[in-house]
């Protein structure tokens, strides 16, 4: 059983929580972790990069001199790689750089992210945070009493009533991410030195499901 540190939402610190067993049960695989981070960079990619070819160069319709006599060496267009403001050889052209990983590769990199900052002690867990309105002092008091202040935080919430609010407390703190806890992925996770979850978010609706059977047998 693995637990993480506990506190209240107001920074005062707890007995030590014991995290759900479905998702942190000490796997890290890193082959689906690597995989899943170059996914996700790769997916960010617009591929809108583009250079032209010597026949998409304006000009250079005439040889710039003729083709003996000169002493120079023969040219065919101004518009060549070989000149100044020419054509560019094999440079890169817009594409899809998308790739697409199997669902529970993806989930197993997800667990394998909670699980390796859990092992760091770097996954906190705190009581709702129950902003009744957008507030970031209070949000920046928690993480400094947490001792996350100038750090990478990924804060991620139950989803309830006050999870925009907290967004809106947060967006404003650099190095501060805040996330519906469902919606993490292994890169969010990865990226973060910290980890702050709402303790709710690991008993409600986007807590991990039980496993089903043969499913763990699948994933390892």
């Amino acid at each position: 059983m693995i637990e993480a540190p506990h506190f209240s939402a107001a920074g005062a610190k707890k007995k030590t929580v014991a995290l759900p067993p479905t998702l942190f049960d000490g796997t890290v695989n890193q082959n689906a972790l690597h995989r899943a981070v170059v996914t996700y960079l790769a997916n960010q990619r617009q591929g809108t990069h583009n250079t032209k070819t010597r026949s998409e160069v304006s000009g250079g319709n005439q040889k710039p001199w003729r083709q003996k006599g000169t002493g120079r060496a023969r040219q065919g267009s101004i518009r060549s790689p070989q000149w100044r403001h020419g054509g560019v050889v094999f440079g890169p052209h817009p594409r899809d750089y998308r790739l697409a990983i199997p669902k529970k590769v993806r989930q197993l990199a997800r667990k394998s992210a909670f699980n390796a900052r859990a092992g760091e002690g770097a996954l906190l867990v705190v009581d709702e945070l129950a902003y009744a309105s957008p507030k970031t002092k209070p949000l920046a008091e928690l993480l400094e009493k947490l001792g996350a202040a100038g750090r990478k935080v990924l804060v991620l919430t139950a989803g309830g009533a006050h999870a925009h609010n907290v967004y809106l407390s947060g967006r404003n703190l650099p190095r501060v991410r805040v996330e519906r806890f469902a919606d993490a992925t292994a890169y969010d996770v990865l990226w973060a030195d910290v980890v702050v979850v709402e303790q709710p978010a690991l008993e409600g609706p986007g807590a991990p499901a039980a496993a089903t059977p043969g499913e763990e047998a699948s994933d390892a």
